[in-house]
């Protein structure tokens, strides 16, 4: 595990009940990218963030959706999806020694699918892969697995400044 909860909300400025990754298992740069941080994001396109969420009964927003058969909502799943991605900002700075404010904002989001219904218990892997990077536009695509199985998916964009 790369980084814990604690860690996770040391690096995101979200917390509970709108907090959705409980760890970062991996972030993996793109092939043939070597050398010490940090990378511009160009160099991070085709990197991978592999982050964990254990949706049980205590996730808030299950309670209202809805009572007696929760359904984690779709609008979370996206979110969730987001967040994730924002771990491959990593490697544009000397973490953990340095750790600069990062403010994120989610700018769009294109061709969402939600392929099955996600409800407790469920540990989810969320996947997010930088396809492409503007100026401070970085655009992801990204999936929630469970045990393998494509839960859903959807490309991200938004915007990163790094100071």
């Amino acid at each position: 595990m790369l980084m814990n909860k604690e860690q996770v909300m040391a690096f995101l400025p979200h917390r509970d009940p709108f907090l959705f990754i409980d760890s970062v298992k991996e972030v993996t740069l793109p092939e043939g990218v070597t050398g010490q941080r940090p990378f511009g994001p160009q160099q991070l396109i085709g990197g991978k963030a592999v982050c964990t969420y254990r949706v049980d009964n205590s996730v808030k927003v299950l309670e209202g959706h809805f009572p007696g058969n929760p359904i984690l909502p779709g609008v979370v799943q996206v979110e969730m999806m987001a967040q994730a991605a924002s771990f491959l900002a990593i490697y544009t700075f000397d973490y953990p020694n340095v750790k600069p404010k990062i403010d994120v904002v989610l700018l769009g989001v294109d061709s969402a699918r939600f392929r099955k219904p996600i409800i407790p218990p469920m540990d989810l892997e969320i996947h997010a892969k930088l396809t492409k990077v503007r100026g401070p536009i970085w655009m992801y695509d990204c999936e929630i697995r469970c045990q393998g199985d494509l839960i859903s998916q959807t490309s991200v964009m938004a915007s990163i400044k790094i100071d």
